[in-house]
This record gives C-alpha cells, structure tokens and sequence, in this order.
C-alpha cells in the first residue's frame, strides 16, 4: 500500500495554530523536564509502579506483557517514523512502500496488543474493589489520557492507512515534531494533518506534561544494572545430625526441651 504524499499547507500561520502546535508543546516539554526534577527531590519514595501484583494477579499476569511489549514496539515505531527523515531510510535502501508496509502492519499488531494489556488494566482496576478503593488522583488522570492517547493513535492509523487510501504523516507530523526539538518550530506541517492525528499529537503533549506526576516515572528506574550484575552463589548449610537418644530413636526436639 502507498501512501499519498502530503503537501505542507502553505496558508499563513494562524494565532490558534501557534497556540496549538506551538506554545503548548513547548510548555507541555517544560512540564515534563521540571517535573520530573522535582518529582525526584521531593518524592524519591514514590518514584515507584505501586504495584497491586499481592492484591490480583491474574489478570495482571497477562495484562501487564501484553500491554508492555506492544507499548516497547509502538515507541520504536514512533522513535523511527517522527525522528528519523524519510530521506535517511530510503539512503538505507528501505523503499517507501516497505517503510508504510512494515510500519502499518507492525505497529497494528503491536497496537492491538498494546490496547488488550491496558484495557485488561483497566478492568481490573475498576472491577478488582481493592485496587479501586488504592486508586488515587494521579492514576484517575493518567489511564483515561493514556487510553485516549493509545486508542486515538490506532484509529488514526486504521482508518487512514488500514481501511483508507493511505497518509504520509512523516511529510505533515515528523517534520512539525522535528521542528519543536531544533527549535525550529512548523505548525504549518500539522496544521494541515488529519484530525485523528491531530488529536493524538495532542493527547500525546499532554500525556508528557502529566507523566512526571504519575506511576509512570518508573520507566526511569528500569533495574538495567540487573543485566551486568555478577551471579549470586548460594550454600546450602548443612544439617547437623541429631543425637540418638536412650532407646536409639533420634532425639526430636520436643525430647530436647524436657532434658532442658
């Protein structure tokens, strides 16, 4: 499948495109660079998952791969598809149409997973009354933002590049997400997106500007050193056998306490 190329919008930039595609990414980047400073010298403690595995674990047992492995898969997609120009993969000998091809089909898969994990999540959540009564205010925020992110995202690539004719978002999306890093800022280049991208770019600035108030701090703290770290030996202690009594049995430690 080909998709069509799109045009950058060459209409004059609005008050409510600079407001939109500029002042509140930037402000959104900020949130998230402070925030993470002082959520780390004033909350070290909390800088954790808070884990509810002791209070149910079976549907975690399943929700939690399901919904990490295709978070892992649609972030490199990302990482690839918004940083990397497509000039630099077509010098790699990769065409455009195995690019889309691979991304379309790849990041569908690792979509539909990535849903199926956090909508298992969820349901515990709501359904388990434990880990209800332990939800507070952050994780209220944080999984309906990071629901709408996710399920905005696969819609957007469902129905424009799945069952559509098919959206170059690396000619509107990339060049706009560049822009913001080299400060060289395009709105021009969303402005003219689709909605449902539109949408999910949004969604995503401000999943970024809430993420340092939230459990998903913990990306931070993966145990990497875990990789490099020595194997632990263990002993097995030695038992020490027990003396015979008077009538040639072992002496069990009820007869040990009456000789005390």
């Amino acid at each position: 499948m080909n998709a069509v190329p799109t045009p950058l919008a060459a209409a004059p930039t609005s008050g409510a495109d600079l407001l939109l595609w500029v002042a509140i990414p930037y402000i959104c980047l900020a949130m998230f660079v402070v925030g993470h400073v002082w959520r780390y010298r004033q909350d070290q403690f909390g800088w954790t998952s808070r884990t509810s595995q002791l209070l149910e674990h079976r549907w975690l047992r399943w929700g939690s791969p399901l919904f990490h492995l295709g978070a892992f898969t649609v972030i490199g997609g990302h990482v690839v598809g918004l940083a990397v120009p497509a000039s630099w993969t077509e010098a790699a000998g990769i065409s455009e149409h195995a690019y889309h091809t691979t991304a379309v089909w790849a990041g569908s898969v690792a979509g539909v997973a990535m849903v199926a994990g956090l909508g298992m999540l969820c349901a515990r959540r709501l359904l388990t009354r434990r880990i209800r009564l332990g939800t507070d205010r952050s994780d209220r925020l944080l999984f309906p933002l990071l629901s709408a992110t996710v399920l905005l995202g696969i819609t957007a690539t469902a129905a424009h590049n799945v069952f559509g004719d098919g959206y170059d978002y690396r000619c509107t999306v990339s060049v706009w997400f560049r822009g913001l890093f080299t400060l060289q800022p395009q709105p021009e280049a969303i402005a003219g997106a689709p909605l449902l991208f539109q949408l999910h770019a949004l969604t995503a600035c401000l999943l970024f500007a809430a993420w340092p108030f939230t459990r998903l701090v913990h990306v931070w703290s993966a145990p990497i050193g875990y990789l490099a770290r020595p194997y632990l030996v263990y002993r097995r202690r030695a038992t020490r056998a027990a003396a015979p009594t008077a009538g040639g049995r072992p002496r069990s430690s009820s007869d040990s306490r009456r000789a005390a």
